[in-house]
């Protein structure tokens, strides 16, 4: 028996979800208690259909991974999203603007090989589901786009964004999933991952960092005190609404009482953990 299963699991958090919870307790709630539908963008989609095509350019061999060939998986695994997903097909009014959403999808995985060349890299995983649990208990869990492994042993995390790149205002932002990723691993497998690299295909900029155990243990109290007020908020039935801008693309406004709304009453579930973390919703592409 392993210790993630011999010790008592108090929650579980993923980057995405302690995202909501920073960005505004009530967000929180609807997504994770109140488990309330939502109907993903058209750039949330368009990050899942990068992501699927960026993970399968890895299976061909080495001297096939060129530009035309990425593309040429644009279509494919676009049709396999919409027979999974049959809804997306309405988030485009007509055949012409779904046609640009693809030719911007093209153009993102063009820019991918202005920053790397797939050819010279063998990644030890892609998609990886990885999960830790701390001494408190709180179970920590999530998928990591991409692991590379030196000859020396070194592991870099590679995340994929298909927005652009924050400004340095931003970047702590930014980087706070990637530290989350390495203090799992780190719970894991005992080493701090040498580094964190996040590519940004809308502009085509690379943001790098190298982390220490100073760092990762800054992420874990951060990480510990975000399930102490999570819990709070469970004990006290309170979820307060955080204005900001990101609330213009927000499906709940209208049970939001920052907009004049007001929120169903609380239901009685509570977040339970479960073994495995569905595989990423196309609003964690967000």
């Amino acid at each position: 028996m392993t210790l993630t299963e011999e010790r008592a699991i108090i929650g579980a958090l993923s980057p995405s979800r302690a995202g909501d919870f920073m960005t505004c307790p009530l967000l929180y709630r609807f997504r994770v208690i109140d488990q309330l539908p939502e109907k993903p963008s058209a750039a949330a989609v368009r990050g899942t259909l990068v992501h699927a095509v960026l993970e399968r350019l890895y299976d061909l061999p080495a001297d096939g991974r060129t530009v035309v060939a990425a593309q040429e998986l644009l279509e494919p695994q676009w049709r396999r999203l919409l027979a999974e997903e049959p809804d997306y097909g309405a988030l485009f009014v007509d055949d012409g603007e779904r046609d640009d959403w693809l030719e911007q999808a093209r153009a993102m995985l063009g820019r991918y090989f202005t920053l790397e060349d797939p050819r010279r890299l063998e990644p030890a995983e892609r998609e990886l589901y990885v999960e830790a649990v701390l001494d408190s208990g709180l179970m920590l869990r999530g998928y990591i786009d991409r692991l590379d492994v030196a000859p020396t042993g070194e592991v870099r995390v590679v995340d994929y964004k298909t927005g652009s790149a924050p400004g340095p205002d931003f970047e702590a932002k930014a980087l706070f999933q990637m530290k989350f990723y390495a203090l799992v691993l780190w719970r894991q497998q005992g080493s701090v991952p040498r580094m964190l690299q996040l590519m940004y295909l809308g502009n085509g900029e690379v943001l790098r960092y190298l982390p220490d155990e100073a760092d990762l243990r800054a992420t874990e109290r951060k990480v510990q005190a975000l399930w102490e007020a999570i819990d709070r908020s469970l004990r006290t039935r309170e979820w307060r609404a955080r204005r900001s801008r990101l609330c213009d693309w927000c499906d709940h406004q209208a049970l939001c009482p920052e907009f004049g709304g007001t929120p169903p009453p609380v239901p009685d579930r509570e977040p339970r953990p479960s073994r495995r973390l569905p595989r990423r919703a196309a609003t964690d592409e967000l």
